[in-house]
């Protein structure tokens, strides 16, 4: 039996062949197969190492993240009773340059532990807001205390 078979035309090796060549060629190079199982079972410790340590290393990118994102976050705190701004989604859309973004003021009638504030229209109507579309509202009366008028005809 020839090293070369022809299929359509084509020259092919068998498989036989081909693995007593690879027996051959080992068998010439000396190769001590303990060593060889050695060398192949530390590298495959090394890739399990090297996954364990990516592994880790995504796990401490992905907590470095988290709390970035955790400090980007404004903690809102509502209580009853309090004047918010509800911010205006549909403003994205068309926006106009001198346009406001925030609507209201609308009166907080409850907050939920999971965010949620519940608003009070001035028709006596309540609506659910997610609390992170919400702002407080710091209107005239309460950053005023007092006026004081001086004329200039006076000084």
């Amino acid at each position: 039996m020839s090293l070369f078979q022809l299929v359509y035309g084509k020259a092919y090796h068998l498989p036989i062949e081909l693995e007593r060549k690879a027996l051959w060629a080992l068998k010439n190079l000396n190769l001590n197969w303990k060593e060889a199982v050695e060398m192949r079972l530390g590298q495959l410790n090394e890739m399990d190492e090297f996954y364990l340590r990516a592994y880790e290393r995504a796990d401490l990118y992905k907590e470095k993240i988290k709390m970035y994102h955790d400090w980007k976050i404004e903690k809102r705190d509502f209580k009853r009773g309090d004047l918010v701004l509800l911010f205006n989604s549909r403003l994205k859309l068309f926006p106009g340059k001198l346009k406001s973004k925030w609507s209201g003021p609308f009166k907080v009638s409850q907050v939920h532990s999971s965010g949620v504030v519940e608003h009070e229209n001035k028709d006596g109507s309540t609506f659910k807001v997610n609390g992170q579309w919400v702002k407080l509202y710091i209107g005239l009366e309460e950053s005023v205390k007092s006026i004081t008028i001086i004329s200039l005809d006076q000084v």
